[in-house]
């Protein structure tokens, strides 16, 4: 396999980036990297860091689109950029995937520009994995699309049950749609008319609504909203689980007998924190984009460079790309 990545996304990069590639391919020596970025940075970064100099080639990209950059604008106008050559290699065949921690919504709108949507699937979605006390959940969309249409939350729903079924390996995963309450009729005009079409639908399992309060004890497989919502679910539970270590830590300086409980629990809140580490879920797969890009989180450290590759292999093993398309080629046909 041939993995694009992009050398000059994220606030860590280059060295973050460089450092992931150099663990992802000290265990996949089969496989290739594609590393797009300003070449003068990149190769002393390889040089330093990398072992398998051999496995890896550069293209060199002078320009570099920054989180500021107005994203369809930035593509058009930054043809040298990271993103955009990257995403142009994806198009040609000459990488099977393309991962990034740089501008989302670049991201998004090169691979629509660029690589082109799935026939059939109106608009793509980012997804993410969240915790909750048993595991985790998969929610989508967080943040690709802030204005959907029923039909959008409908094929949300259809490709995150072939990620969810074909990559993480749960059968037949359950559907919720996040919502204000739990009855049939709550929510507003999106809620409602979604929540008729994914109770229609065939090749889902629909369970019906989900409350936020909800999501951190018992969530379905799978809780499908509109990018505004889902964006903010995200940030929401990303701060809250900071919050929860940094109190902790204040209660552990509260006093000398909280300090010996602090000591004797640290082994445990590290294994804790561990399981609920953003960064061993390592990025967001852009489903409904017609090639495998992974969006890793903006301040994603080596670590989650590394677990985002690891993720756009999954994707690239099971061949989600064409399970996608039969899926919803299937639908459309009903």
């Amino acid at each position: 396999m041939r993995i694009g990545i992009d050398a000059m996304g994220g606030d860590n990069a280059p060295h973050a980036i460089i450092e992931g590639v150099a663990l992802y391919l000290n265990q996949n020596q089969d496989d290739e990297m594609v590393i797009f970025g300003d070449s003068d940075i990149v190769e002393k970064e390889c040089a330093q860091k990398v072992q398998s100099l051999n496995k890896v080639e550069i293209v060199d990209c002078k320009e570099k689109i920054e989180f500021e950059d107005e994203p369809v604008k930035a593509i058009k106008q930054k043809k040298s950029s990271s993103i955009v050559v990257g995403l142009q290699y994806l198009k040609e065949g000459k990488i099977d995937a393309f991962v990034s921690a740089g501008n989302t919504g670049a991201l998004m709108a090169g691979g629509l520009l660029i690589v082109g949507r799935i026939k059939g699937i109106d608009r793509p979605a980012l997804t993410t994995r969240l915790p909750y006390k048993g595991g985790q959940y998969l929610l989508i969309d967080v943040g690709s699309n802030t204005d959907c249409r029923p039909i959008n939350i409908l094929q949300f729903a259809q490709m995150a049950t072939v990620y969810v079924s074909k990559v993480l390996g749960k059968k037949n995963p359950t559907v919720g749609l996040l919502n204000i309450g739990t009855e049939e009729n709550k929510g507003n005009d999106l809620s409602k008319q979604s929540y008729e079409l994914l109770k229609s639908a065939k090749n889902i399992n629909f369970v019906g609504n989900v409350e936020a309060r909800s999501l951190p004890f018992s969530p379905p497989d799978i809780v499908v909203c509109d990018g505004f919502v889902g964006n903010i679910v995200l940030k929401l539970t990303e701060g809250m689980g900071l919050l929860f270590f940094d109190v902790l830590k204040d209660i552990a300086k509260s006093s000398f007998r909280a300090k010996i409980g602090g000591l004797l629990l640290k082994p445990y809140l590290k294994r804790l924190k561990g399981k609920y580490d953003y960064k061993e879920v390592g990025g967001a797969p852009l489903l409904g984009i017609d090639g495998i890009i992974v969006k890793c989180h903006g301040s994603s450290d080596s670590q989650a460079i590394f677990s985002g590759i690891h993720q756009a292999k999954s994707f690239y093993k099971n061949n989600i790309l064409t399970l996608l398309k039969e899926e919803i080629t299937a639908e459309s046909e009903v």
